[in-house]
Order: C-alpha cells, then structure tokens, then sequence
C-alpha cells in the first residue's frame, strides 16, 4: 500500500523513461487486479502543503478511462487534463507549461482511447452547438485517416474510427511540440519526453504509439 507522496527530491530523481515505465508497471497492476491500494489519509495530509506529480496525462473526459485507476496512481502522483477528445487548446497547454516547467513533471502522456465518441462525431461532422467548435480540433487527424484507410470514411467504419484515434494522439503530440516553445526546449533539453498511447476499452491495456 503506497503510504508516502512524492517528494521534490524523489521527483527530481525521476527520468521521463523512469516515470513512463512506472506508469506501464501501473497499468500492468490495474490489469491484473493487483493494484496497490493507497493510505490516502497519510497521503492528504502530506501534500496539503504542496504537489511534486511525475507526470501529467492529456486525456479524454470518457467515463470509462479514469486515468488514475487505470494507470493505478495515488494522491499526489499526476497531474490530469481532460477534455473530449484528449486535444491540446490554449489552456490545455498552459496546463501542461505548469506541470512540467514550474510544477516539475517529468512526461506528458496524451491518452487517446478506443471507440472515442467525440472521435466518432468529428468522423461524421456532427454539429450541434460548443460541440462543433470542439470537434473541429479533431478534424486534422480524420483528414489525415481519410487518406490512409479505405472504406467509409464514418464511425461505421471501425478501421477508420481507430486510425483517426492515433493520429489525433500523433497530431496533438506535434501540435503541443510547435505551440510551446518551452515543452519544446524541456524536451530537447531531455528533462520531459512527450509521448503518446492509446486505452483498450476491451482490455484496459494502454498501447504505446
């Protein structure tokens, strides 16, 4: 049971590798069902005067991937935005810049998921107030698909709805790397990496692109 939070010298420690492959060893434990369960009285208490996360997950707002549990994380171990369709916007990036340059985190993880509705509804241009907006974020990477797959180019396609999955993950990716130049130059610099996976809603595994 994890009974002690991360501290400013235990984070400063970590690598990007380290803290990607403590989050895969999570993954692995919530998949197996042999989580390691969390003190969190002790763990409130010692992070009511500040926060040293490891990591910060860009991902989907989808009910059915609770970032924490599925990476089997405890308070005080990540930092988590979401928003439908795991895109980064202004403020997702801004959230990101704090994370890992004033916060210090380690990684960024964008976090796609299988069957991703608001994947599927930029697939069929759906437009229905603050959503259309929204979709359009997503609208690069079914472009993208829609000249690497064949068939229609729908949610009734499966391929296509799975292809425009990761390159959304592939294309946010490129997209925070452009937009911050201070993710950028942590990364260059080898103090954060910035990677991407996709959630299997049918086995709960992550898959690293």
């Amino acid at each position: 049971m994890k009974n002690t939070a991360i501290t400013k010298n235990i984070q400063s420690a970590l690598t990007p590798n380290s803290v990607l492959q403590d989050l895969l060893e999570g993954n692995k434990r919530f998949m197996s069902g042999n989580t390691e369960g969390a003190d969190n009285a002790a763990l409130i208490s010692q992070t009511t005067g500040g926060q040293f996360p490891k990591a910060v997950v860009l991902s989907c707002i989808d009910s059915r991937v609770p970032v924490e549990t599925v990476l089997d994380q405890a308070i005080g171990d990540i930092f988590v935005a979401r928003v439908a369709g795991n895109f980064e916007n202004t403020d997702i990036l801004g959230s990101l810049e704090y994370s890992c340059n004033v916060a210090g985190s380690k990684l960024i993880l964008v976090l796609g998921h299988e069957s991703c509705g608001a994947v599927k509804a930029a697939c069929d241009g759906v437009e229905l107030g603050n959503i259309t907006a929204m979709l359009d974020n997503i609208m690069p990477a079914v472009r993208k698909s829609a000249n690497e797959v064949d068939g229609e180019a729908n949610s009734s396609n499966k391929e296509f709805v799975a292809k425009t999955v990761e390159n959304n993950v592939r294309l946010t990716i490129d997209r925070i790397r452009q937009k911050s130049q201070i993710l950028m130059e942590m990364e260059d610099n080898g103090e954060i990496a910035i990677v991407g996976g996709v959630y299997s809603l049918n086995t709960g595994k992550v898959e690293m692109l």
